[in-house]
């Protein structure tokens, strides 16, 4: 699993260097001190996953997610590395397809296993912590946007379970169906929305009030 650091500290990215290198089958294979730097890194090094400071020179950690996850084929997962969890820069990383976010005093346990965790792309990254942001930062929408109506009754269900943090497999057994037909609805899903993944999923489903009225 390889990792860039971006982080305009140096003590930060060696602290989170040792701790992710200590650990087997983690590799740290490039740090950024920009947001800059960081875009070009990220498209040389095409890690699995980066963990992203959103407060950097240049061009800060919002628009360097973007530029990343717009610029590649194949885009790595993206963690907002913050000092405050409900910090609206944090929210509108995950607005532009971050993976989830980490508190900077988070323990070296926690941290690896979010980076583990995010790579694996099936579960929110502290689901709690992401709803309430949502839920705090949400802008509403005067009225449901298309894709509410494009829903099916199955692919409906599906979201509202996936805005509550469960896996594909917690989801399948809710449901009584196989992990196979879940993992069709959640891509559904996601397509419609036009949603990077999980967690922006859970992001647009504040934003649109679809969970209030469903």
């Amino acid at each position: 699993m390889r990792v860039v650091l971006a982080d305009d500290e140096r003590m930060v990215r060696t602290a989170l260097r040792v701790i992710l290198d200590a650990e087997p089958g983690i590799e740290v294979v490039g740090e950024a001190a920009t947001g800059a730097e960081a875009v070009s890194v990220v498209r040389a090094e095409r890690p699995d996953v980066v963990l992203m400071d959103v407060r950097m020179p240049e061009i800060d950690g919002i628009r360097a997610t973007e530029q990343i996850l717009a610029g590649m084929a194949e885009p790595p997962r993206v963690v907002v590395v913050t000092t405050f969890e409900n910090d609206a820069y944090v929210y509108e990383a995950l607005r532009v397809g971050a993976a989830g976010f980490l508190l900077k005093r988070a323990a070296a346990e926690d941290l690896v296993g979010a980076v583990r965790l995010v790579a694996r792309s099936d579960s929110l990254l502290y689901p709690a912590a992401v709803r309430g942001l949502a839920a705090e930062h949400a802008r509403r929408r005067p009225e449901a946007p298309p894709w509410v109506a494009r829903l099916t009754e199955r692919e409906a269900e599906v979201l509202r379970l996936v805005t509550t943090g469960l896996t594909n497999a917690e989801i399948a057994s809710r449901m009584g169906v196989g992990p196979a037909t879940v993992k069709t609805h959640v891509a559904a899903v996601l397509s419609k929305l036009g949603a990077r993944d999980r967690t922006q999923a859970v992001i647009l489903a504040y934003e649109s009030g679809f969970t209030r009225t469903t």
